[in-house]
Order: structure tokens, then sequence, then C-alpha cells
């Protein structure tokens, strides 16, 4: 092959090369943000389950004269409203996890430097906003 094609060939490898690597980050934030969006999730579903539960106990004592359908609902109150407290603690436990994780990554393109610092700023606000 004659020099020129060979020089070519060298800079549409290291193209192809610097544009795997922006692929690759890429990916590890679009995985990042899937990870939180997967915690909310799990977050919503815990919720939605305690508060089943203790609509389901407030309806057993309200609609019911049986004893046993109070003493039920006497405890599946309590249990929904500790399930709530349970699934937020998990859910803040878990979103730093994350969040410790997302930061002492590293990025190694300047335009992915840029998206991490405002996914960090909007991390960030979002916090604010929880507390």
């Amino acid at each position: 092959m004659p020099d020129p094609d060979k020089e070519k060939i060298k800079k549409l490898k290291k193209k192809l090369e610097v544009q795997e690597k922006k692929n690759a980050e890429i990916r590890d934030q679009m995985a990042t943000q899937r990870t939180i969006f997967a915690n909310e999730r799990t977050l919503m579903a815990y919720l939605r389950t305690a508060m089943t539960i203790s609509v389901g106990g407030f309806a057993a004592i309200k609609l019911s004269n049986d004893l046993y359908l109070h003493i039920i609902g006497g405890v599946l109150i309590p249990f929904g409203i500790i399930l709530g407290i349970y699934s937020f603690m998990r859910y803040r436990q878990k979103q730093k996890l994350i969040e410790g994780h997302h930061q002492s990554y590293t990025p190694t393109s300047h335009e992915h430097e840029r998206a991490h610092a405002s996914t960090k700023q909007y991390n960030q606000d979002e916090l604010d906003g929880l507390l």
C-alpha cells in the first residue's frame, strides 16, 4: 500500500477510537440516569404499597364492627407507615450511593465533562427541592 493510504487509514482509526470513547462515556451517563430512574420507580412502588396497606387498615377499622378486623386494621396502619418510612430511607441510601459513584466518575472528553457538570447541578437542585 502506498504511504498516503496508510496515513489515511491511521487517521480514520484514530477518529474511530475517539468516537468509541465518546460513545462509551455517553453509555455510562445513560446507565447512571437509568439507575436513578429505577431507584425512583422502586420508591414509588414502596410508597404505593405502604399507602394501600394503611388505607386497607383504615377501611377495616371504619367499615367493620368486628373486633378481629379492628385488630387487623390497628396492625396494618402502623405497618404501612413504617413501610413508607423505610422506603424513603432506602431511597435516600441508594441515591447517595449512586451520587457517590456519579461524582467519582471522571470524564475523558471536554464535551462529556460539560454534560457531567450540568447533570451534577441538576441533581443538586433536585436534592435541594426534596429537603
